[in-house]
């Protein structure tokens, strides 16, 4: 009898743990295209229809039967402007939408398939004109989380293994009585009622785990709350994908020359298309180029061939990036005039990026020279206030500032309260927070 119970037990406690193991693994090995689409592909191209970008649908076979050269797809997925040059067919392809494709150099081969076959399981909505996962394909549910039904299987086995350990003590218990001379229980308890009467045996340390686990329950919701509308490395389409490195990085324009009102406005300001105009009248570009700068021409109204406006101009609508609370003041002319903040401290250093701007996550920002070091998300309450307090006005007294406003702040310390004054330079550095950046009423309404 004890040996029939063990080896039950063993086998069934075995059972669970495998398959629990291989549930595990293939998770693991399971590459999740939906996923890797939507956070890379889905704001430009759709399956089934033409965004910035064409449709997905059915692109590697097209490919195939264009005459590509073998694997040229997966270099074009990671920088097409070298598939083009290596393939005639990429080249082709370059004239179907004027709009330059982002690079994705990071993605390995298989996640690229990973991708194109969680495409082709989509098939076109009846109404609306989107996409509808297959019977059985991925989902939008298992996008947002495909981790969940691993931890309903490891659920499932816990019960399991509870059960299974509780029914071999009952007959271990039983059979101890009966070998014993005792009486063997007739009318056993169910697993309910023995739950309540090991509860209440041990209800001190229940008690206390109870509270552990309400009070954790707590701050991980609180906690949650700090993450909602933090949208670090929000990114946008634009109607032109503008190549920042080109202009200030190859060509070394100055970002004030286009954000002309940063100097004195709380806001940086968009370039009108005559500042486009101030240069592209003469440069036409060439190759890819060509088709943003007719992007220009036609909202400036400009003819190139007449060399003269027509007076039929079209809008560029640019998406908005940075979006501030409206109880939130902030003014750029304050943070680059007064403070002297380089752009690249909140905007990243744009003389390397092939894109038009998106909110940088900080890991980013810190990896840049000569940005002070922070720690909290980027536009967030505790990231500005993190940079008042780390961020210095001077180095030394405000008179090494050079700056009227500032040469009257050292005054008034030294004559009204020199020893706050010496305070304040135990660092060597003066911060804004020690001259009220910290203050609500600086930033908000």
């Amino acid at each position: 009898m004890f040996r029939s119970i063990k080896q039950w037990s063993i086998a069934a406690l075995t059972t669970v743990f495998v398959t629990g193991a291989f549930g595990v693994s293939a998770q693991e090995a399971k590459i999740d295209g939906g996923g890797l689409f939507k956070a890379n592909c889905a704001t430009c191209p759709q399956p089934h229809k033409d965004g910035t970008g064409p449709k997905l649908f059915g692109v590697r076979q097209k490919w195939a039967d264009g005459g590509a050269k073998e694997g040229s797809i997966y270099l074009w997925v990671k920088n097409f402007q070298a598939a083009a040059a290596a393939d005639p067919y990429a080249a082709s392809v370059t004239t179907v939408k004027k709009t330059d494709m982002n690079k994705f150099p990071n993605l390995k081969d298989e996640e690229i398939d990973a991708i194109f076959d969680y495409v082709d399981a989509q098939v076109p909505a009846t109404e609306g004109g989107g996409d509808t996962p297959v019977p059985g394909g991925p989902t939008g549910e298992e996008e947002e989380g495909g981790m969940s039904w691993l931890w309903i299987l490891l659920g499932v086995i816990f019960v399991a293994i509870i059960m299974a350990v509780g029914g071999v003590r009952r007959q271990l218990n039983n059979a101890t009585k009966v070998a014993s001379g005792a009486e063997e229980d007739k009318d056993e308890l169910s697993y309910a009622d023995e739950f309540k009467r090991w509860s209440w045996k041990n209800r001190k340390y229940v008690g206390m785990g109870g509270l552990v686990v309400f009070i954790s329950l707590v701050v991980w919701f609180f906690l949650g709350l700090y993450s909602i509308n933090v949208m670090e490395d929000y990114h946008p389409s634009q109607p032109i994908q503008f190549p920042h490195d080109v202009h200030t990085g190859a060509n070394g324009i100055d970002c004030k020359y286009c954000h002309n009102s940063v100097t004195k406005s709380k806001t940086a300001g968009l370039p009108t298309v005559n500042v486009c105009m101030n240069c592209h009248k003469q440069i036409t570009g060439d190759g890819e180029q060509v088709a943003k700068i007719q992007q220009i021409y036609a909202a400036a109204g400009w003819d190139a061939g007449k060399q003269e406006y027509t007076g039929n101009t079209k809008e560029i609508v640019w998406n908005k990036v940075h979006v501030l609370p409206d109880h939130v003041y902030f003014n750029h002319s304050q943070h680059v005039v007064a403070g002297g903040l380089d752009c690249k401290q909140c905007h990243g250093d744009m003389t390397k990026q092939n894109e038009t701007v998106r909110v940088m996550p900080v890991a980013e920002l810190n990896k840049i020279e000569g940005n002070v070091k922070l720690t909290k998300a980027t536009l967030t309450m505790g990231w500005c206030i993190e940079c008042h307090a780390e961020k210095e006005i001077s180095e030394g007294p405000l008179t090494k500032k050079n700056n009227a406003y500032y040469n009257e702040i050292h005054k008034r310390l030294l004559n009204n309260d020199r020893s706050l004054y010496d305070k304040y330079l135990e660092d060597g550095k003066v911060t804004v927070k020690e001259l009220g950046g910290w203050e609500c009423a600086k930033c908000h309404y």
